[in-house]
């Protein structure tokens, strides 16, 4: 699915996806974003902040999960500006979290750029990922709606939660299916769902639409994690953003590997303790990875996963008013996983 739509070729090449005909839909209000992030990233005090900030948020992110937001509020019917500063809550919340995370992982690449902590340090990215979610809780209470605060906070809480839970799962074999999903629907799931909630709220959309809307984000995130896991044993570094097999060098137990872990023969899985849980890697146990998820197709068994929720994100936006958004909200979930197509 590639979303141009009949017009000549050169009427549609700045707009080919779903994505990117969300991003034109929403233009005006995404501009008033942008402005607001950039106003409240600033800091008088220190400019090592807006620095640091500017690497990471204007490197080209596609600025998803603030779309999401602005997408609910608008198809419910929202008329105000209360969206526009809960889309930059969302972007200042995933923003801090990448921030920390490249610290934790030791990543050296972001969106195909060097990373905050190896540009500037540790201590930089960890101190403005703090500023950053003090930004967000500020905007979020200048919406004066206490059940806004309540989501968006439990969503930060939530995302930690599963980091955490990753730190003690990733590298243990014994991690299955289940325990993949809690991690995910933490880390990543839960700030999409937390945005698309957060704009039917504001919007004052009736108890069953704002529920819709959080299924849709649940399960559109966690397709969306999905993919980008299977991507690392497969996706171009330009696609995904970071070194291809960086989750491998990290020992993360991704779905990819649970599967196949799942089905190892007993030489198989003394190569995952080996390299997993050992960390005991060396030159072309990468390769040999790839080699044993090909021998099981795992990665085909993970697209299905992908596709499966990507069902559940389109059947809850059935429980939605009929909008042009909605079509386009669809088709989105659906272009996610035509990413491993």
């Amino acid at each position: 699915m590639n979303g141009m739509d009949g017009a000549g070729e050169s009427a549609v090449e700045k707009v080919t996806t779903p994505q990117d005909r969300l991003t034109s839909v929403l233009a005006d209000d995404m501009a008033a974003v942008n402005r607001l992030i950039r106003q409240r990233m600033a800091s008088e005090h220190a400019p090592r902040i807006p620095e640091v900030t500017a690497h990471l948020v204007e490197a080209g992110g596609k600025r998803l999960r603030p779309l999401l937001t602005l997408a609910a509020a608008r198809m419910l019917g929202y008329v105000g500006e209360d969206h526009v500063k809960l889309a930059a809550t969302v972007e200042f919340i995933h923003t801090a979290t990448l921030l920390h995370d490249d610290v934790v992982d030791e990543s050296q690449r972001r969106r195909g750029r060097p990373t905050a902590n190896l540009l500037w340090d540790n201590k930089s990215s960890v101190l403005v990922g703090d500023y950053l979610f003090a930004r967000s809780f500020q905007l979020m209470v200048e919406t004066g709606s206490l059940r806004v605060l309540d989501i968006l906070a439990n969503a930060s809480a939530t995302i930690a939660e599963g980091e955490v839970l990753q730190l003690t799962a990733a590298q243990d074999l014994a991690t299955d299916e289940a325990v993949y999903l809690q991690v995910i629907r933490g880390k990543t799931a839960a700030l999409f769902a937390a945005a698309t909630e957060s704009g039917g709220v504001i919007a004052g959309a009736e108890e069953g639409e704002i529920k819709a809307l959080r299924d849709y984000g649940d399960a559109l995130g966690i397709a969306f994690q999905i993919v980008d896991d299977m991507l690392d044993y497969g996706g171009s570094d330009a696609v995904i953003g970071k070194n291809t097999g960086d989750d491998f060098r990290e020992r993360k137990l991704t779905l990819p590997l649970i599967k196949a872990v799942a089905k190892a023969s007993p030489e198989e899985r003394a190569f995952w303790v080996r390299v997993i849980e050992k960390g005991a890697q060396s030159d072309g146990d990468l390769a040999q990875a790839m080699v044993i998820l090909q021998r099981h197709d795992t990665i085909s068994a993970c697209r299905q996963d992908a596709l499966a929720w990507v069902a559940r994100a389109r059947a809850a936006l059935d429980n939605l008013p009929v909008h042009p958004l909605r079509e386009i909200l669809s088709e989105l979930a659906g272009f996610v996983v035509s990413r491993v197509s």
